[in-house]
């Protein structure tokens, strides 16, 4: 039994993350773990723990998983690098009670965290997270049971496995590897020194198709990368897919449940048209029929591919917590959100970066068309639309006092109209969301998981767009402006 100092541990919109070495120590994570551990004291299905390729991951898995065999757990604890969505699959694979991923996903390589799954394999809701930062903080007060990881392999309670040959086996449940692979498509894989390095190639090669990787090595600093599949993170991606020798450029974050597209002209395709691609392909070419599910800060282009075609949309707080429950309720054949992060029916209820890859690839083969041509088709079906969002850094110390004195200046001076445009509605469930009477919407809310404020905004134009997010900055009192990374 280890004594601890008292802390608090607050899961964010997808998780736990804190600076290694300042908050993200192992004794933090044993208790998270054992936290963890009393969550499920009544379980006897096994745990399923995994890590990514941050710095000394796999040591902090391995005293997550002796926390939670020194409980009485059994665990399954992956025995390489694994995706978050390939750990994922293994909890459903496995018939797990859940599972932990020790990753911080996009964010900086001086972070690393903690992301609880379901049985399911999505996303925690809130009152899972709920319960498991109420155990973790007894575990601060009473201690952690631990023991060491010879001890835990001796108990007989610990397996080690390779989960990946069974999560590309379902990949290919999901699109025709065989007929992506014997198409000869020229792909160029972003792997940003994360986890999904080496998995684009394994599923692609094998016939005339060929996939050049970049940043595939395992590198805990990211080489310096932010590791995000957003366009300003990746130039050396974009330039490469400039050169007119690929058809399809795919990106995935640290941990690989998110993507990033670029088209064969080496333009980014944005998160907002890379759903709205999709629902469309699913829609238009596959014929299935189901509901779409996006978070508010997703693009109207959905609302009128769900008009066109007769399929409900709905619109949930940002957080596949959100997402992923709506998909399981409804069947939904799709799920997204807008930093890059998309689930599909027949697969797990939560985002899949590599998947995702695929899938935009099986669209380009089944169209026939390169993806600038199927992203004018979309274009021809659903009118112009322009996006963007600027991100504004604060003060990691009075972050949460900032946001609140934000939100109740929000709350007090809430606009009736912003930019010339008319206020027809106003959400404020997850930050403050304004539908505007020429279409457009624009939305500001503080983070969840840095502290950052974001303001989005959705118009025909791009001049618009700026508009519209200048007068909602000016409208909460904020002026400093830092472009930054994307967050859940």
């Amino acid at each position: 039994m280890h004594s601890m100092m008292p802390t608090t541990i607050r899961f964010g919109t997808d998780g736990w993350r804190a600076v290694v070495a300042d908050d993200f120590t192992y004794a933090n994570v044993r208790a998270v773990a054992q936290g963890v551990a009393s969550y499920l004291a009544s379980e006897t299905r096994p745990v399923v723990v995994g890590h990514d390729s941050r710095f000394c991951a796999e040591l902090f898995a391995r005293e997550v998983a002796q926390v939670l065999v020194a409980n009485g757990r059994r665990v399954i604890l992956l025995d390489r690098v694994t995706p978050t969505p390939a750990v994922s699959w293994a909890i459903t694979r496995h018939l797990a009670a859940g599972g932990i991923v020790v990753t911080a996903s996009h964010n900086s390589a001086e972070f690393n965290g903690i992301k609880y799954k379901p049985d399911f394999g999505g996303s925690a809701p809130p009152e899972v997270v709920s319960e498991i930062e109420r155990h973790t903080a007894v575990a601060f007060e009473s201690g952690v049971t631990t023991m060491t990881y010879n001890e835990a392999v001796a108990t007989g309670q610990l397996e080690s496995i390779d989960s990946l040959p069974d999560f590309l086996e379902q990949l290919g449940r999901m699109v025709d590897l065989d007929a992506l692979r014997g198409h000869g498509l020229r792909v160029c894989h972003e792997a940003m020194y994360g986890a999904g390095a080496g998995l684009i190639a394994r599923a692609l090669t094998g016939g005339s198709t060929t996939v050049e990787e970049l940043h595939g090595e395992r590198n805990p600093g990211f080489g310096g990368m932010h590791p995000e599949p957003i366009d300003r993170y990746m130039p050396e991606a974009m330039e490469r897919m400039k050169t007119g020798n690929f058809d399809l450029g795919i990106a995935n974050d640290g941990d690989a449940d998110r993507v990033g597209i670029i088209d064969e002209t080496g333009r980014y395709i944005n998160q907002l048209q890379v759903m709205a691609l999709f629902a469309m392909y699913l829609l238009e070419k596959r014929g299935l029929r189901g509901d779409i599910v996006r978070s508010i800060t997703t693009s109207g282009m959905l609302d009128a591919l769900g008009e066109r075609f007769d399929v409900t949309v709905h619109e949930m707080p940002v957080g596949f917590k959100y997402i992923g429950t709506k998909m399981m309720e409804t069947d939904a054949m799709l799920g997204g959100e807008e930093s890059g992060g998309y689930a599909f029916r027949g697969h797990i209820p939560e985002r899949d970066g590599i998947l995702s890859g695929l899938m935009m690839a099986a669209m380009i083969v089944d169209y026939g068309l390169p993806l600038s041509g199927i992203l004018a088709h979309l274009e021809e079906l659903v009118g112009p639309h322009a996006y963007d969002r600027h991100d504004i850094r604060f003060p990691r110390d009075g972050y949460e006092e900032r946001k609140e004195q934000i939100y109740a200046r929000m709350r007090q001076n809430a606009p009736s109209d912003l930019a010339g445009s008319k206020v027809l509605r106003t959400r404020t469930d997850d930050g403050f969301k304004f539908y505007l009477d020429d279409g457009s919407w624009v939305l500001m809310r503080m983070s969840g998981t840095e502290p950052l404020m974001r303001v989005y905004a959705e118009a025909t134009t791009r001049e618009r767009v700026e508009q519209l997010i200048t007068a909602l900055e000016n409208q909460s009192g904020v002026s400093e402006r830092i472009a930054v990374g994307a967050s859940e």
